[in-house]
């Protein structure tokens, strides 16, 4: 079983939002020790962001984190809020034989859950990393992790994956 991590949208402009439970500080270091320990392992990591579609020029801190992707990881841009549709990225993790998708990133009831459906609709396991994520709501964040993602796969920690 191959599995890969999918780190969502982690964007200055995002990162600074006023996020819950999670601050996007915390959520970008629990994804940036998420990412490192699936390198070591050899597992793929894919770095996803979100471009808004039609416009001219992206809105300041709409790059990635610095320093968050490095050589050898899969860059997503989507101008949806899932990564799946129209990125290549289902045609990308099946070259490399991978079958779970590890989800985590900004935000919870957004990108991250829309991804989650979308890989669920490809066929892949999932599993989502609860506290390398957040929302802009602390009770959408949590309806997601308690209720929604559970039917779709398993529910862990960063801890878990070290």
């Amino acid at each position: 079983m191959t599995s890969a991590l999918i780190l969502i949208d982690l964007m200055p402009r995002i990162i600074a939002l006023p996020l819950a439970p999670h601050s996007g500080d915390e959520v970008l270091a629990r994804c940036r020790t998420l990412a490192r320990s699936f390198r070591a392992s050899g597992q793929p990591v894919v770095m996803v962001r979100v471009e808004r579609p039609n416009v001219a020029e992206q809105p300041p801190g709409s790059g990635f984190a610095e320093d968050l992707v490095e050589n050898g990881d899969i860059v997503v841009v989507k101008r949806t809020i899932g990564a799946f549709y129209g990125t290549g990225l289902d045609e990308q993790l099946h070259k490399l034989g991978v079958n779970t998708v590890v989800l985590a990133g900004l935000v919870t009831t957004m990108g991250v859950e829309s991804t989650a459906r979308a890989a669920a609709d490809h066929g892949y396991e999932l599993e989502f990393v609860a506290d390398a994520m957040s929302g802009l709501a602390a009770d959408e964040h949590e309806f997601s992790v308690r209720r929604n993602f559970p039917r779709f796969g398993e529910v862990r920690n960063t801890a878990d994956y070290l």
